[in-house]
């Protein structure tokens, strides 16, 4: 009797690659957002999307705090229009950063999912700050 991972058959050595390499368009880890962070190469804005609550618990340092559903075009207006975001939440038992990553694809901006959230920074053993969050500013409305 076959085993659950031998029943179906892996896809072929060149199907694999492209899903592998195509992951990686989509997806980032731990590791290579705190490698950028700490080596000052982050090109990206780091978004915790969880609730001001639980940031101001723990967060990742100098991560933005823009909740999910606060995710909206003059939340992000301040940011030129090729900045990528990168967003996480808890950890894989939550899908508020698939949700924000759908919010921001929406509205044309890049983005990539830090996997693992905050649960998986914290199993690399990477610290964390607290504190609230600065609120993200919305864009002065032009009057007219």
């Amino acid at each position: 009797m076959p085993s659950s991972v031998t029943a179906v058959s892996p896809a072929a050595s060149p199907e694999a690659l492209a899903h592998f390499q195509s992951s990686l368009r989509f997806e980032t880890d731990c590791w290579d957002v705190h490698d950028a962070m700490t080596s000052g190469k982050a090109d990206f804005v780091l978004l915790d999307v969880r609730n001001p609550t639980l940031y101001a618990q723990s967060h990742v340092p100098g991560a933005v705090n823009l909740p999910q559903g606060k995710i909206v075009a003059t939340k992000i207006a301040e940011y030129p229009e090729d900045t990528t975001f990168v967003v996480y939440c808890a950890g894989t038992h939550c899908n508020g950063a698939q949700k924000s990553a759908i919010r921001l694809a929406a509205l044309g901006r890049p983005v990539k999912l830090m996997v693992g959230g905050l649960l998986g920074w914290i199993d690399e053993g990477f610290t964390v700050d607290t504190g609230a969050a600065q609120p993200v500013a919305e864009p002065a409305m032009a009057l007219g």
